[in-house]
């Protein structure tokens, strides 16, 4: 039974009824005195407590798919690349292109199928979301990921185009199944693109935990994960050797909500020839340890320069402002963060430029932060370059086929200029 099933919830659910039915019924036997008695008691408490509680948390994580599996729950992550993948066309049959190694590599439908309004049928005339799994060459690390393609992806005037990207990350301890169902990326974007008020982008919906249980934020932990290395070179390295998607820091974008929008933030501000635009729902402004990071600065002389090198407020006061777009977005009324927002605002300084989206009233949830995406996606997509350079025609791909190639092949890009 997978940990996220319907099977399991309803295993557990009745393996709790059961337990309180035989609470119930051995009470009398257990009423007595004695040492024993009393143990038997404390014990079958316990027991129903703790069945009653596994039921209620297979449920919640069924719904919001914090944890994707049992290996993940316990830790037991994957991060050993595969070998070899034969990868299928969009129509259903095998192209018979095999990539040794590839970087992205298909992955299981489960989450994908659980999720609702995404785009079915002909992918040309509706698009289509990708169920995959990104492989870190740099740092080994193995994220589900899905990747939402426009249906000019498969439309034989785009067959050689390259599309701008904005990478979505989910909170912690979200998941891409909550940017998918929640938040919904790629519907918002499928609707803003069909209707005109966006140019075809890649959508990528990724989580930045990639160390579960532990919450690692973007940092690159002394000695242990390497988190905004995979994110601003593993994810981009790997989007680029298997998508059409452009090769200049001008066609890409980041964005997250809470957690993830810190994130979002941190990546551009950090590595501004890599994403140049960038928004944060709901974010922090600084990253700081506590019970779910643990120790993510190290110890030592560095460590004072690594926790101000993430604070986002000590960065745009004692180092040159970048030259990036943000928008922050944040409820006057209902979040804690809206002072803080203010103040990195005002503190923002050219050749950086901030928006923002501040609603009067809004919690700290996905119905706040689904309202405030129409908006974001807008105006991160007015920010980014449709690349205007093309795959060369003897790697051009076959149509409707994402997976073209191994990485190596992509030809140097040319200058273009942003928006």
């Amino acid at each position: 039974m997978g940990l996220t099933s319907e099977t399991t919830v309803y295993v557990m659910a009745a393996v709790a009824v059961v337990c309180v039915a035989l609470l119930v019924w051995l009470w009398p036997r257990l009423a007595k005195t004695g040492v024993r008695q009393v143990l038997g008691r404390l014990t079958a408490i316990g027991v129903t407590q703790v069945t009653i509680i596994a039921a209620f948390a297979c449920w919640l994580n069924s719904s919001y798919q914090f944890f994707g599996s049992w290996d993940e729950l316990f830790g037991n992550t994957d991060t050993t690349p595969v070998g070899v993948t034969q990868a299928a066309d969009h129509n259903g049959g095998a192209t018979g292109v095999s990539v040794k190694g590839a970087l992205v590599q298909p992955a299981s439908d489960e989450q994908l199928n659980r999720v609702s309004g995404l785009p079915t049928g002909n992918p040309a005339v509706n698009g289509k979301v990708e169920s995959v799994k990104v492989i870190g060459r740099r740092t080994g690390v193995v994220d589900p990921a899905f990747v939402y393609l426009p249906p000019q992806y498969f439309q034989k005037a785009y067959a050689r185009q390259r599309f701008p990207v904005v990478v979505a990350l989910s909170g912690y301890p979200g998941s891409i199944f909550n940017l998918a169902q929640y938040l919904r990326v790629s519907q918002t974007a499928g609707e803003l693109q069909k209707n005109g008020q966006m140019q075809p982008t890649i959508m990528v919906m990724i989580r930045p935990t990639i160390a579960p249980p532990r919450d690692t934020e973007c940092v690159n932990v002394p000695g242990g994960p390497q988190t905004e290395t995979f994110l601003a070179k593993d994810l981009p390295q790997a989007l680029k050797s298997v998508y059409r998607v452009g090769h200049d820091a001008s066609a890409w974008g980041v964005m997250g909500y809470s957690s993830g929008g810190t994130c979002a933030l941190q990546l551009a501000m950090r590595n501004p020839h890599v994403y140049t635009t960038a928004a944060g729902l709901s974010p922090d402004y600084r990253i700081k340890d506590d019970p779910t990071t643990g120790n993510l600065f190290g110890s030592g002389l560095g460590r004072v320069n690594r926790v101000n090198g993430h604070d986002l407020m000590w960065r745009l006061k004692h180092l040159p402002a970048p030259q990036i777009s943000v928008l922050v977005a944040e409820s006057k009324h209902g979040e804690r963060g809206y002072p803080q927002t203010l103040a990195f605002i005002k503190a923002v300084k050219a050749p950086m430029r901030v928006v923002s989206i501040l609603p009067e009233s809004g919690s700290h949830n996905f119905p706040t932060w689904v309202r405030e995406m129409p908006a974001t996606l807008k105006w991160m997509n007015q920010q980014l370059t449709f690349p205007q350079d093309v795959v060369p025609r003897h790697v051009a791909p076959k149509k409707g086929h994402s997976t073209v190639r191994a990485e190596g092949t992509e030809p140097t890009p040319t200058a273009r200029t942003r928006k």
